[in-house]
């Protein structure tokens, strides 16, 4: 793929994009199910919050490189918590394959892409600054002051 095409702004808004689908789903399920949920509703609140709010800052400009980790943070935390919650479980709650349905799927697709995208343009960022750098030559040695062992 080459990422040197991609535009930084359609990466931007696409991460927000996902990035906000992910916080909807999670608003969803706290206001329709989870808000019940001794400390798990209120994690499903602070991770809708935080997504909407990474995802109005995204939309704002070119982020550092600060804001895109703590978006990649918050997609890894929802993946996470996901993963725990159907193995180990997360604070004595535990699920079973891909319920509730259709929200788990959703949050997956939009939890994974916000992964993606935020890989690819931290790939175009880099291919930008390599591009615009200009390339290192080595010093041309002066005959003058360089000696030979034969000399």
């Amino acid at each position: 793929m080459n990422t040197r095409r991609l535009p930084i702004p359609a990466l931007r808004w696409a991460t927000a994009a996902t990035l906000a689908a992910g916080g909807y789903i999670h608003a969803q399920l706290y206001v329709d199910e989870y808000r019940f949920i001794h400390i798990i509703g209120p994690l499903f609140l602070l991770q809708a919050g935080a997504s909407f709010a990474l995802a109005a800052l995204l939309l704002l400009g070119t982020p550092p490189l600060l804001l895109r980790a703590a978006a990649a943070g918050v997609a890894l935390g929802a993946l996470g918590g996901f993963t725990a919650s159907r193995t180990v479980g997360v604070f004595g709650f535990t699920e079973r394959g891909l319920q509730p349905a259709p929200q788990a799927v959703l949050s997956l697709l939009a939890e994974t892409g916000t992964l993606l995208l935020l890989a690819i343009w931290q790939m175009t960022v880099a291919t930008q600054h390599r591009a615009a750098r200009p390339p290192v030559r080595p010093p041309i040695p002066n005959r003058a002051t360089t000696r030979t062992p034969f000399d």
